[in-house]
């Protein structure tokens, strides 16, 4: 099977599989490369309210393909996985990142950057530039460290030990654990469970919880649409009526980049 990442979307929700099988799902400068014009595509997409990032077979992501680290000719692999995860952290809807197996390297790099990590009992995860004297990016400590707090960034980065599900969890690094014939199931279930809530409400906090302290204009701009979203007429009704809420506000198109 050629390295590549393959899409699925069904009932509100685009699955994106890391697929290299032989190295345990790591990513090749052209799979950094594919994902953020991929998650264009499901951004646009009004069929998609929720993104689930996991890897095929047993093995959620083992980092970057060492080989590339050196290999000319396709640009800075480094480079390349700071660009995907920074796509993947600016991504509008929400996103799960569903682990089994090694979560290591760039492949922790990019559940990092996901809103919430669910994982299968035995996963190991582990940030290990530090075994290859590589220098990691400033967003990318700075996002493990707002997520896990400097004491755990520094456990990761200064030893590149893995950590299993136990620890992951105490520390904040993974949302949720599950046994392996449950993991699947829990995530499909809570996907549809996000794709059923407003996208409003998950909007703006997915903007409000991200560190610093939020622009004066940008409360302005979501209080502003709370106030002619129709959202909210639609919770307060169905809660009276004791039915399930049919919001329609939507996440607004990603505008086109410059030439397309």
């Amino acid at each position: 099977m050629e390295p590549a990442l393959h899409l699925d979307v069904a009932d509100g929700t685009a699955t994106v599989r890391i697929a290299h099988p032989a190295k345990r799902n790591a990513m090749t400068p052209a799979m950094w490369r594919a994902l953020p014009p991929l998650l264009e595509r499901c951004a646009a997409d009004p069929d998609v309210r929720v993104l689930v990032l996991t890897g095929e077979g047993d093995t959620f992501c083992a980092g970057a393909d060492i080989a590339s680290l050196t290999a000319g000719g396709e640009g800075d692999p480094r480079d390349l996985a700071v660009a995907a995860e920074e796509a993947l952290a600016a991504f509008p809807k929400p996103t799960v990142a569903a682990v089994r197996g090694h979560c290591v390297g760039g492949g922790c790099q990019l559940a990092v950057a996901c809103d919430l990590r669910f994982a299968e009992e035995g996963a190991l995860f582990g940030v290990t530039p530090a075994r290859l004297g590589v220098v990691y990016a400033a967003s990318s400590t700075r996002r493990l460290t707002g997520l896990v707090g400097p004491a755990a960034a520094r456990y990761l980065l200064y030893s590149a030990e893995l950590i299993g599900t136990e620890r992951a969890l105490r520390t904040g690094l993974v949302d949720e654990v599950w046994a392996p014939d449950e993991l699947d199931a829990r995530v499909a279930g809570f996907a549809r469970l996000l794709a059923s809530r407003s996208q409003l409400t998950q909007a703006a906090a997915k903007e409000f919880t991200r560190p610093g302290p939020a622009p004066a204009e940008r409360v302005a701009h979501w209080a502003e649409l709370g106030h002619a979203s129709a959202d909210l007429a639609e919770g307060v009704t169905a809660f009276l009526e004791r039915r399930e809420p049919r919001f329609t506000w939507g996440v607004p198109a990603p505008a086109a980049r410059h030439g397309e």
